[in-house]
């Protein structure tokens, strides 16, 4: 018997990781020095670690029960995972010989807890369920949610309508006074939008008062995202003439968004689907962590992106093994191209997915280009290029089909100049698969394979924005 779950990569245990403080200590750890009667088997994997006191400290990690994995120690860490966790898993990937299958040698204290977290699962999944038939039984006050959404809307237009005179004053005053200027002035235009209950305008001003003293071009690229914002301020004013897909977009882009259970209680928005994690990646976004994980339907074809939040010195809940694959139910939020997507209920534990089927740097291009035509806001669109060879070109990457006629530059950031050089390690000068984003300024990559179906993660795993 095993675990009940494949045993996870390096990369995929320090996705789990609360900060980069908790994923180095955890790599100090995983050593078989400190580790005494560690074991996995029946969906756990637990173990003993020496500590600075007399007794050892008594970690066991549940990577199958729940909607994501569970952690006890007996430490004293305020973090989630903690560093024992972190090491154990670690050792868990890597160590058949420290960590082994003894799936009939759970310990008690294991046992004991182990049993406990699963039972509050079902009874929490079970609750869960009841709620959401007492939703769909009770009845709805449609008038009084139309009378809310009115008066939200109302809100919103007048920011709209106060951001479209700022957007004309700084064009009528020349985009030269925008560096002078400073981030207040950009800082409290995004107070009146929150002000105003429309954080999607608000996050997009901020984004703005980054751009002034940028580096070179500046101008142009301000001069860019004020069309774009221009386009969604006129978009929602004049919402009632779009199409209902395109609506959908723009309230979604304004900030009016959708709850999940709603979506899921959409029978029509669910595909049922196994689908392939493509890709994680983590960023900072004030307090909170984002994560966004990309997955693939292998029988629709279609893509799909995940977003879950965790709280500071807690990772983010949902934690899906990159290159894995689950027989699960999705629920498409509504917009003209339809990426975001609301994980329902998952048929079966996560099971090696395999490499992923990919385009070549045309398809790629095309695939992005009618996602744009939809939403032009759209900041980046999944693809999975197919035997492309990764070729330095001045300070920056491209991604070159096998047969050299055509190329996709790579966006330049730090960030993603490390990934390339991860990729071109892993390339050995031949054709990889690699996942990322096609985006207005390149290709973004995060995930690549070689000749195994052993995905490499190439971001900074559990780190910022790139």
């Amino acid at each position: 018997m095993s675990t009940g779950e494949s045993r996870w990569t390096a990369e995929q245990v320090l996705a789990l990781a609360p900060d980069a403080a908790s994923r180095k200590a955890g790599a100090e750890l995983a050593a078989p020095g400190p580790w005494s009667d560690a074991g996995a088997g029946r969906g756990a994997v637990w173990g003993r670690c020496k500590g600075s006191g007399s007794r050892p400290y008594q970690t066991v990690v549940d990577v199958a029960g729940g909607s994501a994995p569970g952690y006890r120690c007996s430490c004293p860490s305020r973090k989630f995972p903690c560093k024992h966790a972190l090491a154990l898993l670690l050792l868990w990937s890597g160590d058949v010989e420290t960590v082994p299958e003894a799936p009939e040698s759970v310990p008690e204290w294991a046992e004991s807890w182990l049993s406990g977290r699963r039972r509050r699962e079902e009874e929490k999944f079970g609750k869960a369920a009841a709620r959401d038939g007492e939703r769909a039984a009770a009845p709805a006050d449609p008038e009084a949610a139309r009378r809310r959404l009115e008066r939200r809307a109302a809100r919103i237009a007048a920011g709209a309508t106060e951001l479209e005179r700022r957007l004309e004053d700084l064009l009528r005053g020349g985009l030269a006074g925008a560096e002078q200027s400073g981030y207040a002035v950009w800082d409290e235009m995004a107070r009146r939008m929150v002000d105003a209950q429309a954080p999607g305008l608000a996050s997009r001003v901020r984004e703005l008062g980054s751009v002034p003293g940028s580096g070179p071009g500046w101008p142009s690229r301000l001069l860019e995202e004020c069309a774009l914002l221009h386009l969604l301020d006129r978009g929602f004013l004049g919402i009632d003439g779009l199409p209902e897909p395109l609506a959908a977009t723009v309230r979604s882009r304004v900030g009016l968004t959708v709850e999940a259970a709603e979506v899921l209680a959409d029978r029509d928005a669910v595909v049922r689907d196994h689908w392939l994690v493509l890709g994680r990646y983590d960023s900072e976004e004030g307090r909170l962590t984002a994560r966004r994980t990309w997955l693939h339907g292998l029988r629709t074809g279609r893509p799909a992106l995940l977003l879950s939040f965790g709280a500071a010195g807690r990772a983010p809940e949902l934690a899906l093994p990159v290159g894995s694959s689950m027989d699960a139910d999705l629920a498409y939020y509504p917009g003209a191209r339809p990426l975001r997507a609301a994980l329902g209920k998952r048929h079966a534990a996560p099971e090696p997915g395999g490499v992923p089927p990919g385009v070549g740097v045309h398809d790629a291009l095309a695939a992005y280009g009618v996602a744009l035509c939809g939403d032009p806001w759209l900041e980046g669109w999944p693809v999975v290029l197919a035997d492309v060879v990764p070729v330095p070109v001045g300070e920056g990457w491209q991604l070159a089909d096998a047969e050299g006629d055509s190329a996709l530059p790579v966006a330049v950031s730090e960030g993603t100049r490390a990934r390339m050089w991860r990729i071109a390690a892993v390339s050995g000068g031949g054709p990889v698969t690699v996942f990322g984003e096609c985006g207005p300024r390149g290709f973004t990559p995060y995930t690549a394979w070689s000749d195994t179906a052993i995905p490499l993660t190439v971001t900074d795993v559990g780190g910022g924005a790139a």
